[in-house]
């Protein structure tokens, strides 16, 4: 259609949208118009929200690369420098490192591990195997290896070495599998989000201001910008009441960005985690006189093996009197292709970016090509009625702000209970981040409230119905302990610091507080039991 010339000019009476005035379209026209303002709404939201959505996927995929190839090549350093370093012996107990690097890739994937538990048990099972080795003549129950576990703490038999690798570990594997989880989370998010189905009166405003100036013959007229900006924040209304959420959400993750950067960088310490154990196995050997001593003194005197054993056990080649040290060429490699310095750099300029999305989305609509909306000549662009200047305000963002819209109608009462889910998904995930921060390990079990009913989050912030190993749990099976109220978090959310920082931890909400020392609480029950 060119304009009037193109086709009859007829009273309006038969239109439900457009005006009623004279017009060149039919009912049959304005209702394809109707759907293809639909169409080209969605479109827009989706054109706009692929992008990030894209970017969230494309980090977390080479995240979780980077991570699970950090782990690959960390354990196959460790093999190759242990099979050079202690040769038979080593392969004789390379199970018992096997196992660790299983239960750290376990714990990554989001398997139920705890982290401080599973390396207490590690070392634990490497003095007893370094017990027998030291203390070839004796012959040694199960129930004399566990006395000797409980001098552990006491003698400290490997030195400093386990007590700071935990640290080191615990932090830096709570940091990465957090973050990983942050980015799928995001990316998550954006795609339900964007999926934007307008109600009926979004629908009547987005053909009275995309297509009802075809209808008078004005093709080449577009929207005013302000118009245009209040039937998007109408449309939008849902979206916009993400943004708070999104906003707090994008600055802990830039904060477990910083750590990953420096003290919980999970490369730092999965390099050299081959050398730090082998210390550890040097300290054990350089002190196992004392330490026997000591064991032999509160555990009692073991009973000597026979003879010809024991004659055979200190003339086994795989042993040696003492262990070759490591050199400086078996250090292990780092993950092939890039860095974890690098991948932090590169993702948090896409996070910075990223804030604000869900309130700047209207305008980004406004702005496109596609929309050309009126801004040079405020008074040569589409009302909405007729070709003249636009008069209204333009109202804020957020549902509750549209009572006052003067373009869509929007009952502010039913809030989009997607939109909802997204917003707790985001909230769960902004206090899993908070306690990476802190370096805190907090196993528990994220539940969301709605409409009565409970719902279990995976790590990921998914809702799941138990069904998938590790995503989370049956509804019934949900601990009442780990239960908090959907409406005291939203209450105390909105009050937290947006610019999240070291000394916003200090000045949160008493309430937010309480939260977090009752998970900590839980969490050191667990261990005590």
């Amino acid at each position: 259609m060119r304009g009037w010339s193109s086709r009859a000019v007829l009273r309006g009476d038969h239109l439900k949208v457009c005006s009623q005035g004279y017009t060149c379209c039919s009912q049959e026209m304005e209702e394809k118009y109707s759907q293809q303002s639909k169409h080209d709404f969605r479109n827009a939201v989706v054109e706009l929200s692929n992008h990030l959505q894209t970017m969230f996927s494309s980090r977390y995929k080479k995240f979780d690369e980077f991570f699970k190839e950090l782990l690959e090549n960390a354990e196959k350093s460790l093999n190759e420098m242990f099979v050079r370093t202690y040769g038979r012996l080593y392969m004789q107990n390379s199970e018992l490192f096997k196992d660790l690097f299983v239960e750290l890739k376990r714990y990554y994937v989001g398997g139920n591990v705890n982290l401080e538990e599973m390396l207490n048990e590690f070392w634990a099972r490497l003095l007893e195997r370094m017990f027998r080795l030291v203390n070839p003549q004796y012959h040694f129950t199960d129930e004399y290896l566990e006395c000797v576990s409980k001098y552990t703490e006491q003698l400290k038999p490997f030195g400093d070495v386990p007590r700071k690798l935990k640290l080191q570990v615990t932090r830096a594997f709570v940091a990465a599998r957090t973050f990983a989880q942050g980015l799928a989370v995001a990316r998550d998010v954006v795609s339900k989000v964007s999926a934007v189905n307008p109600t009926p009166q979004g629908t009547r405003a987005l053909l009275k201001m995309m297509y009802c100036p075809y209808c008078r013959g004005l093709v080449s007229v577009k929207p005013c910008y302000n118009y245009c900006f209040n039937v998007m924040r109408g449309c939008l209304a849902n979206q916009g009441d993400l943004d708070t959420e999104w906003n707090i959400f994008i600055d802990s993750m830039l904060l477990v960005a910083e750590r990953l950067e420096g003290p919980f960088n999970i490369e730092t310490v999965m390099d050299p985690i081959d050398v730090k154990i082998s210390d550890a196995i040097m300290n054990m050997q350089e002190n196992s006189m004392q330490v026997s001593q000591k064991v032999f003194q509160g555990c009692g005197q073991p009973k000597t093996l026979a003879q010809g054993r024991t004659a055979r056990s200190v003339s086994d080649p795989g042993f040696t009197p003492r262990f070759r040290p490591y050199t400086p060429d078996e250090r292990p490699t780092t993950a092939a292709g890039t860095s974890l310095d690098r991948l932090v750099k590169d993702v948090k300029e896409k996070l910075k970016q990223a804030k604000k999305f869900w309130s700047s989305l209207p305008g980004n609509i406004c702005n496109d090509e596609k929309m050309s909306v009126g801004t040079v000549n405020e008074n040569e662009c589409w009302n909405g009625s007729a070709k003249s200047r636009y008069d209204f305000a333009v109202t804020g963002n957020g549902l509750a702000s549209q009572v006052n819209n003067p373009e869509v109608e929007v009952d502010i009462t039913k809030p989009d209970m997607v939109i909802r889910r997204q917003i707790m998904a985001l909230r769960v995930m902004t206090n899993k981040l908070k306690n990476a921060y802190s370096g805190n390990d907090v196993d528990f079990i994220d539940i969301k409230s709605r409409g009565g009913q409970q719902v279990c989050l995976s790590p990921t912030g998914e809702e799941s119905s138990g069904e998938e190993s590790g995503s989370g749990c049956e509804l019934q099976q949900c601990s009442p302990e780990f239960e908090f109220n959907a409406t005291e978090v939203t209450r105390n959310s909105n009050k937290s610091d947006k610019n999240v920082n070291t000394s916003a931890a200090a000045r949160s909400s008493l309430s937010q507080a309480a939260l977090l020392l009752s998970i900590l609480f839980l969490a050191m029950q667990r261990q005590w039991r």
